[in-house]
């Protein structure tokens, strides 16, 4: 899989689930001061993470991952080191 499509499937949950505006979704977009999420929301994160590409979040690693791009880039190692 790759950058395009994990930016797809990210970007289409959070319109999705969290009725968040596409104008607002870039890479540089901060989660908590521009998209809105909160902790909770971090948990569905993690939930569609693991249904969407197999992978385990940690709450750790979670809450290192300030931006959608470190969103995509964490998702997308993960995926290389299967």
């Amino acid at each position: 899989m790759n950058r395009e499509d994990i930016t797809k499937i990210i970007n289409g949950f959070l319109v999705e689930e969290f009725e968040i505006e596409e104008g607002k979704i870039a890479p540089d977009a901060h989660l908590k001061n521009d998209l809105g999420l909160e902790s909770l929301d971090f948990v569905d994160i993690a939930v569609i993470v693991q249904k969407e590409f197999g992978l385990t979040l940690k709450g750790e690693e979670m809450t290192s991952i300030r931006t959608l791009d470190h969103l995509y880039d964490y998702i997308q190692n993960c995926i290389s080191k299967k």
